[in-house]
């Protein structure tokens, strides 16, 4: 990997980027290196090539503060369709229709998302990072591999219904560390007794830090400089935590 000049000034600190849909997060890194003019970058927290919004990348030294700066809550607003589970939890997978006589009401969804307020054990989608004897989930799956992730203790720190219209809900989330929006998609229909995978996935906020505070990929500049970056310590303060 390419490094930086080390006659050029030091870049450290945070930037927040709105990630656009169809691209992963690792592909943002690398636009946004190649703009810091190879200084160290990694991001805190992956989206999926499906969801958008907030992706905090570090730079630099702030690299070594990663985990503080993923160990925040999270907020994302999400389209949940009842009318199909798929093998993803997102419309990428294939389709497993449910047939529904009834469509739930308003207040059954509200009742059935409260229920999920709270710490508990959430099994990861099969496909997601997570490992599993060394290997990615994903991949075991996507070589024909049946796959389940031992379930994990996460927290869903509050859960609002935004609108409703069968098949569609559309769900604002407050979530803690590890936490997969889809995997709530799928134990929401089942709970309903409908279908249930995520639609549309978009992270509002990681921690303090939100859309407001987020550039485009379009609007980076190139080079990047220092002026466009939350600085370390300040990050830091943002988030509570001390150096």
């Amino acid at each position: 990997m390419r490094k930086r000049d080390p006659n050029l000034a030091p870049l450290d600190g945070v930037l927040i980027i709105d990630k656009p849909l169809s691209m992963s997060s690792s592909r943002v890194v690398e636009i946004v290196r190649r703009h810091a003019q190879h200084a160290r970058t990694g991001h805190a927290g992956t989206l999926d090539p499906l969801a958008s919004g907030v992706l905090v990348l570090a730079l630099g030294r702030a690299t070594k503060a990663i985990d503080l700066l993923m160990a925040t809550e999270k907020r994302y607003e999400t389209d949940i369709d009842l009318s199909a589970f798929t093998t993803t939890d997102d419309r990428e997978g294939e389709r497993e229709e449910v047939v529904i006589a009834t469509p739930p009401t308003n207040a059954q969804l509200i009742e059935t998302l409260e229920r999920f307020v709270g710490t508990q054990l959430q099994t990861p989608p099969a496909y997601s990072a997570v490992h599993i004897n060394g290997r990615r989930a994903y991949a075991l799956a996507r070589s024909g591999q049946a796959v389940t992730p031992p379930p994990r203790e996460v927290s869903l720190l509050s859960a609002s219904l935004l609108a409703y219209e069968f098949p569609i809900a559309r769900v604002a989330l407050r979530t803690g560390k590890g936490f997969y929006v889809r995997s709530l998609a799928r134990d929401f229909g089942k709970a309903l007794g409908t279908g249930g995978h995520c639609a549309t996935l978009r992270r509002t906020a990681v921690g303090p830090f939100t859309l407001e505070h987020a550039h485009t990929l379009d609007q980076l500049p190139n080079p990047l400089d220092a002026s466009n970056l939350i600085p370390l310590e300040s990050a830091l303060q943002l988030c509570g935590k001390l150096l």
